[in-house]
């Protein structure tokens, strides 16, 4: 497994290095904040260090020593002398080649998460001391496995849905150019649908449309950001900003994807927010026609309804009522 994910990643052409902007968090509205995403500080010694310190006096003796413990196939033990040299010797030239040894073993147990969390501080902290790129895409085929995991188990821990989409999110943050950037963006948004926060999936898939236009995970996320649209007019009820706001989105994408088999999906769901804000117009139109209401506001309701709807069903009826106010104001 973790011969194949080496041999991805080294085939990745180099995007993102690090002269990059690796933190660009306000370009990325829908994720969570850094600080929330896990944000590494640098490792230090651990206490007690003639026990839990490296065993050898100097960086090159420790690195020899883990390299030993692999010979043996002590892995475990060799994971913690690597930890230990990177505390102890955070500056020397071995320290990244420590802290990618530690991850690739990590992953090569299958401890996802922790191999997630050792790739991720090598990109923070020794991003010119390693092949960036590479490292990245091997940190998003982790992400991916971890994921996949997760949906091997019925029971998925809510919060586990979190911590994938996180791991999601910082991966994007410190590669926003490597070739994985939109399918990761896709995949944090459809989280975000599992979360039910489809305010923040929306974001995250018009996010995704402006940075990476014309990729095919734009193009989904057209799709995908249509019926999380519809999902909050049914959730949250009528408001007729979020109804336009809808309708506009819808009316562009069915027009510039009307060559696509989903067309028909897109102009069905204009269809029926059309339908809810005109339902919903005519609603607070009868509302100004009331003993408490003047005779001109109401006329000019129906008006309004009738310049903002033409093709109501209502649109008769508005204009019958409007002519017995003209009766009524002789």
């Amino acid at each position: 497994m973790f011969a194949v994910l080496v041999a991805v990643a080294a085939n990745a052409s180099p995007v993102t290095g690090p002269g990059s902007a690796l933190y660009a968090t306000d370009a990325y509205p829908g994720f969570d904040l850094e600080s929330e995403i896990v944000s590494p500080g640098r490792k230090e010694p651990r206490w007690f260090g003639f026990i839990f310190g490296p065993k050898k006096d100097s960086p090159s003796e420790q690195m020899e020593w883990c390299r030993e413990l692999e010979g043996d196939r002590s892995f475990s033990k060799a994971i913690r002398e690597y930890d230990a040299l990177v505390r102890e010797w955070p500056f020397s030239p071995e320290a990244p080649v420590a802290q990618r040894r530690m991850a690739d073993l990590l992953l090569d147990d299958g401890e996802l998460e922790d191999a997630i969390a050792e790739y991720r501080y090598l990109l923070d902290f020794y991003r010119s001391q390693c092949d960036y790129s590479a490292v990245a895409n091997l940190l998003y085929k982790c992400c991916e496995m971890w994921r996949e995991e997760g949906k091997r188990f019925i029971f998925f821990r809510f919060a586990n849905t979190i911590d994938v989409r996180r791991a999601y999110e910082a991966l994007v943050l410190r590669a926003p150019g490597e070739p994985f950037a939109p399918a990761a963006m896709l995949t944090i948004a459809l989280l975000r649908e599992d979360e039910q926060r489809y305010d923040e999936a929306v974001e995250v898939y018009g996010t995704l449309r402006n940075l990476h236009p014309g990729s095919e995970a734009a193009v989904e996320a057209v799709f995908r950001e249509a019926k999380a649209r519809m999902k909050l007019l049914d959730m949250k009820g009528y408001n007729a900003s979020r109804c336009r706001d809808t309708i506009a989105f819808l009316r562009l994408a069915a027009a510039q994807h009307a060559a696509d088999e989903r067309a028909g999906e897109l102009r069905g769901m204009l269809e029926r927010a059309r339908a809810m804000h005109e339902e919903e117009s005519w609603k607070a139109t009868k509302f100004y026609d009331s003993p408490t209401r003047t005779k001109r506001s109401a006329y000019s309701a129906y008006e309004r309804f009738i310049s903002e709807n033409p093709a109501s069903p209502h649109v008769e009826e508005a204009r019958a009522r409007m002519a017995e106010l003209e009766e009524v104001a002789k």
